[in-house]
């Protein structure tokens, strides 16, 4: 999706929401298929349950840090490529989730600086 360069005017509020919803959205998707990836790996590598494996999953993911102890070494190389996975992560959803507010904001900055 482009967004309007420093010559056009600003897109109108419903086509920003518009916007910001499907950013909002594949942003959501990437959050949920991250999860999924960390809930199948420890459950599988590690041996967790389902529910621990959730649980760690949503905790790494979010920086929170490690709930369970990795047994095997398949387990901690998992862990440790799903840990440095999560930092990447959460850059890319919050990049997804604030550039459309970030460019309007950029964008208007621009129009009263009277250039």
């Amino acid at each position: 999706m482009n967004f309007e360069s420093r010559h056009q005017h600003l897109a109108p509020l419903p086509v920003f929401l518009a916007r910001s919803i499907r950013y909002a959205l594949f942003a959501g998707g990437l959050v949920t298929a991250s999860v999924a990836i960390g809930v199948f790996g420890y459950h599988q590598i590690a041996g967790l349950g389902w529910l621990d494996s959730f649980h760690m999953a949503c905790m790494i993911l979010t920086g929170m840090g490690p709930v369970a102890e990795m047994a095997t070494p398949a387990a901690k190389l998992f862990s440790s490529f799903y840990a440095l996975y999560s930092g990447v992560a959460f850059l890319s959803v919050s990049a997804l989730l604030f550039a459309p507010l970030v460019h309007r904001l950029f964008h208007i900055l621009h129009l009263d600086s009277g250039r």
